[in-house]
């Protein structure tokens, strides 16, 4: 079993969604836990673990299990992998990271020497947004995305070893790619991958950063993998093309970061 931990917000909880099923459709059992706040920031991630604060929804495949601090969920399992994430909103503002990610990089360390840290990109905001913090980006989604590639590139080198970089998971490269692809191309009639200007698209949004975790964590490829998304709480039907579209997206994104 791979167990990988998200200390993250609702941007984990889209991307983790269909992980474990992805996973199960080739025969590997994934458990994905997030330490959940919405909007956390690493400041906000910070300074609770460092009163040990009780103040996280903590999901395991995304069903509640308590609330809970970030030290005791990092000691009950032997993470293989635990990420860490910037707010959306400040997600492409490199000195926003620092110096709180490499503070929790270092406790994460001492307390779960045995896992690998990595670091979780996520993407720009839709191009009508209507989130306060796209103003940090003038409201330009593309501005937005190339912050987002330069912040976590830094966060990467911040908290790698050896002068090796942290792994860093292309869900911002990935649903990019996707908005380059007719069927996604919100600006001229296709489908947003957002639900809301900002987080994922229940179904085909958290359906392709899914894909990119799977081929990330098993290296296997995501292109000939029999699972199909479907969510009954938000019912969308999701097509044959469209499902074509995302896998390839969801590889390319993958095979662009491991080139």
């Amino acid at each position: 079993m791979i167990k990988i931990l998200s200390v993250g917000n609702s941007f984990a909880q889209d991307a983790q969604k269909y992980v474990p099923a992805i996973a199960a459709a080739d025969g590997i059992e994934i458990m994905t836990g997030n330490l959940f706040i919405g909007g956390c920031s690493l400041e906000t991630h910070w300074r609770h673990a460092k009163a040990d604060a009780k103040e996280y929804w903590y999901h395991v495949n995304d069903n509640f299990v308590k609330m809970a601090a970030i030290q005791e969920v990092l000691m009950e399992e032997d993470w293989d992998y635990v990420t860490f994430q910037q707010s959306s909103g400040l997600s492409g503002i490199a000195k926003s990271y620092q110096p709180f990610l490499n503070k929790l990089s270092k406790y994460v360390k001492t307390l779960s020497p045995q896992s690998t840290q990595l670091i979780h990109q996520t993407w720009a905001y839709e191009i009508d947004s209507t989130h306060g913090d796209f103003l940090n980006y003038d409201c330009d989604q593309k501005k937005m995305f190339d912050g987002i590639l330069l912040a976590y590139e830094k966060a990467a080198l911040a908290i790698g070893e050896n002068d090796t970089p942290a792994g860093v998971i292309p869900c911002g490269v990935a649903i990019q790619l996707a908005r380059s692809q007719p069927l996604f191309d919100y600006a001229n009639g296709g489908v947003s991958l957002c639900r809301d200007g900002f987080h994922a698209h229940f179904t085909l949004g958290r359906y392709l950063l899914g894909a990119v975790w799977y081929e990330f964590l098993t290296g296997h490829s995501i292109l000939e993998n029999s699972y199909v998304p479907f969510d009954p709480e938000f019912p969308y039907e999701i097509s044959a093309e469209e499902l074509a579209v995302l896998k390839k997206c969801a590889h390319d994104s993958y095979c662009q970061k491991n080139a």
